[in-house]
């Protein structure tokens, strides 16, 4: 089955969706992006997914070009086109074609380039992962300091994702200055003497979607929980650790660097928040 893709207000077979070679996104990496799980046909996170988009596009002066209902109406349409029962929803705003290249902005009329397209992902609830936990490697944070801008920029996250899988291992935890920042596409986390412990908002780190649902749904759990940055040692001697993110919700992390985390294997704090969260997601999901 052929994809349908949204570009511009169009829906598209996906061999005939196309952006310009002159588009600032292909460019300049000047763009934003977002991603939305679906369970069930339904949209998680979406209003917190929809509000961060907006904050991207302000810090990066960018207008953004669609209402709250469009972007919803768009979404669930995207949903039912492409029969998505579990899976993801993508969708990237760049600055848009100025006709040709510089590094200056375009004028502020020229259109954004807005596409949306899906990916189905049978069992994504259900990741066999969450049951064995997976493995990381730290690797140098060497990224720019706006981190908490969810731009098109990730060749380096890239890089550090090959870097894992060339040491045998699942993904990546960037350090910086000692600490750990962020995984490569996640936010980070380990548990000491039932203490949740996670580096506090600021630029260094993308604001996640689903670390605030998480943090929330912990602290209505009664679970401690303090927002700090953790060294790989730290985590390393910690009794549990695990990331948060849209697509994995909430993965146990069982070995960092060649050590194993606490039993080296996943821990209740972690199993008990994968549950609460996808059940709290699904209640809530649009």
């Amino acid at each position: 089955m052929t994809r349908t893709v949204y570009v511009n207000g169009d829906y598209l077979p996906e061999d005939q969706a196309k952006v310009s070679v002159f588009d600032r996104g292909f460019l300049m990496a000047d763009g934003v992006y977002e991603v939305t799980s679906v369970l069930d046909g339904r949209l998680i996170d979406f209003g917190a997914h929809r509000a961060r988009l907006k904050r991207s596009l302000a810090e990066l002066d960018m207008a953004n070009p669609l209402s709250d209902d469009d972007w919803l109406a768009i979404h669930r349409r995207m949903v039912a086109d492409n029969g998505i029962d579990q899976g993801l929803i993508y969708l990237q705003v760049t600055r848009g074609n100025p006709g040709d290249r510089d590094f200056a902005y375009p004028p502020k009329d020229t259109a954004p380039t807005v596409v949306l397209f899906t990916q189905s992902k049978p069992g994504l609830a259900d990741n066999p992962a969450a049951d064995t936990g997976i493995s990381v490697i730290s690797v140098p944070d060497l990224r720019w300091h706006r981190r908490d801008i969810k731009t098109v920029q990730l060749l380096y996250p890239s890089m550090a994702k090959m870097a894992a899988k060339a040491a045998g291992a699942d993904d990546a935890w960037f350090v910086e200055d000692g600490f750990v920042t962020e995984g490569s596409s996640n936010n980070t986390y380990i548990v000491k003497d039932g203490v949740i412990v996670t580096r506090a908002l600021s630029n260094d780190i993308l604001h996640g979607i689903t670390r605030a649902a998480v943090l929330r749904l912990a602290h209505e759990a009664q679970m401690k929980i303090e927002e700090r940055s953790f060294t790989i040692a730290e985590a390393q001697a910690a009794d549990e650790a695990f990331f948060t993110s849209a697509s994995a919700f909430v993965m146990p992390v069982v070995s960092v660097d060649g050590a194993a985390v606490g039993t080296g294997k996943p821990g209740p704090v972690a199993r008990r928040l994968r549950e609460i969260y996808l059940e709290e997601s699904r209640k809530a999901a649009v």
